[in-house]
């Protein structure tokens, strides 16, 4: 999101624009190294999903349950457009999770050699 925010600004700053290419190196490196292993794909996806969750059920606006013991207005502050920003953060972040996937992980996938003599073939 940085990198995003830095790319609209070198349309007018040159400041911004010399930095736009390490901040572009280091958000791809991130995003490889968030798809290294599949603990790191499963946390991330689980906490995107926890997110969306989240929104689904601050969106629903459900009633202040008996246990909550704090003022009845800081029962889900910001109401259904905080709920939809979870939303939306959650969709963002899933599909970021898939894009990097795509891009570094099923590309550091070496197919499995075959042919006559590979132990596949037996």
């Amino acid at each position: 999101m940085i990198f995003a925010a830095v790319a609209i600004l070198a349309r007018q700053y040159e400041w911004a624009e010399r930095r736009l290419e390490p901040l572009k190196q280091r958000a791809l490196a991130g995003a490889a190294r968030n798809v290294e292993t599949w603990p790191r794909i499963a946390s991330s996806t689980l906490l995107a999903v926890g997110v969306l969750a989240c929104g689904l059920l601050w969106v629903s606006g459900p009633p202040v349950p008996p246990w909550w013991w704090f003022s009845h207005r800081s029962w889900l502050p910001g109401g259904p457009a905080a709920g939809i920003s979870l939303v939306m953060s959650g969709l963002v972040a899933l599909g970021l999770i898939a894009w990097s996937y795509r891009r570094f992980r099923r590309a550091s996938v070496a197919p499995l050699p075959s042919g006559p003599g590979h132990a596949c073939d037996e």
